[in-house]
């Protein structure tokens, strides 16, 4: 799932996120969601969030594990 609507990301949910000095190369980083930054509910280059280790980057992808489904 892509990180671009709003509605789909919630704190405690592990995504994969590119921070601003990897916006070039694409190289994502994985971490747990602890606040959401961007105020819109949809944005083309993915939600703005801060993850609990203090990153912040826009999600490319939410992992799914199987206890979700």
């Amino acid at each position: 799932m892509n990180g671009q609507n709003r509605k789909d990301i919630r704190s405690g949910l592990e995504v994969e996120i590119v921070l601003k000095k990897d916006q070039r190369s694409g190289k994502r980083t994985r971490g747990v969601v602890k606040d959401i930054l961007t105020n819109s509910s949809f944005h083309p280059h993915g939600i703005k969030v801060r993850l609990q280790d203090g990153q912040v980057g826009r999600v490319q992808e939410i992992i799914t594990s199987n206890k979700e489904s």
